[in-house]
């Protein structure tokens, strides 16, 4: 079972890598811009200075302006010879960001990783370890993930990103108890927040710990978000679970004209409908 994604208020507020659909998470690197609300971390991050390389400079502007891809091409070409070294640092920043947005994970977590160990500023840290985190729960490597995740409560960050993160680090490992635990932790943080409402209603539903609480749950994250693939999928399937077959696949109809190309939304329909859909 894949992750699911929704919108954010990260790095330009919608998921532009690969979006696997399935129930417990809705993060993306998408929401990496800033911490989210009710993150805290013991130290502030420096001012920043304008890059002082025109192509870097160039790379900067092609990036805000969500260019990912010419943004890359100016910053590949990029002269190194006499940078600062917060101005490599810049540049493995936004590398590993442009890498990221354009689908490229192998090649954006080597840059990443060079931040992570060499840069200042906290913010970015953040950004960092969590795009890493992304990357390897992404591609099957929930406890890399983890190690990540860990290093940045040990730092002093909490939010409810992380713990959605965290969660879905768990549940990939089949520790549903403790991603349940996660998702709770999210929502204390940020009451309402839809991928911990949407991610734990599924494990509720799917796992039979709780089936209607889940349900509850899954409704609610809907409401917040109608539009959300995943989170339609979700309720689908937790109607069905919850023995309302005919509600189950108004919901699932809904969600897979949304993601016609989800295989996993398919197969619950295919499920519920008995193969005719």
């Amino acid at each position: 079972m894949k992750g699911s994604f929704s919108n954010g208020s990260a790095l330009d507020g919608k998921p532009v890598i690969n979006k696997p659909v399935g129930r417990p998470w809705g993060a993306s690197v998408a929401e990496l811009k800033a911490p989210p609300p009710g993150e805290r971390a013991r130290t502030a991050a420096p001012a920043k200075k304008a890059p002082g390389n025109k192509g870097l400079r160039e790379g900067v502007r092609l990036f805000n302006l969500k260019r990912w891809e010419d943004a890359l091409q100016e910053l590949l070409f990029v002269e190194t010879t006499g940078f600062r070294a917060d101005e490599r640092s810049e540049l493995f920043y936004y590398l590993g960001l442009c890498f990221t947005k354009v689908g490229k994970p192998n090649d954006a977590m080597p840059n990443l990783e060079k931040v992570v160990a060499g840069c200042g500023d906290a913010l970015r840290v953040y950004q960092c370890r969590m795009a890493l985190a992304y990357i390897h729960v992404t591609s099957g490597r929930p406890k890399m993930a983890e190690y990540e995740l860990k290093r940045l409560m040990d730092s002093g960050f909490e939010s409810a990103m992380i713990f959605n993160t965290m969660a879905f680090a768990a549940y990939s490992r089949k520790h549903y108890r403790h991603a349940i635990e996660y998702y709770e932790k999210a929502l204390k943080l940020e009451d309402g927040n839809a991928t911990a409402l949407n991610g734990m209603g599924y494990i509720l539903v799917d796992t039979g710990i709780d089936p209607l609480r889940g349900l509850k749950l899954c409704r609610k994250a809907v409401e917040l978000q109608p539009k959300n693939a995943a989170y339609l999928d979700s309720l689908g399937w937790a109607c069905y679970k919850c023995r309302e077959p005919t509600t189950a696949r108004n919901w699932l109809r809904k969600a897979i004209e949304l993601a016609p190309q989800e295989i996993q939304i398919r197969e619950h329909l295919r499920i519920v409908t008995g193969g005719v859909q």
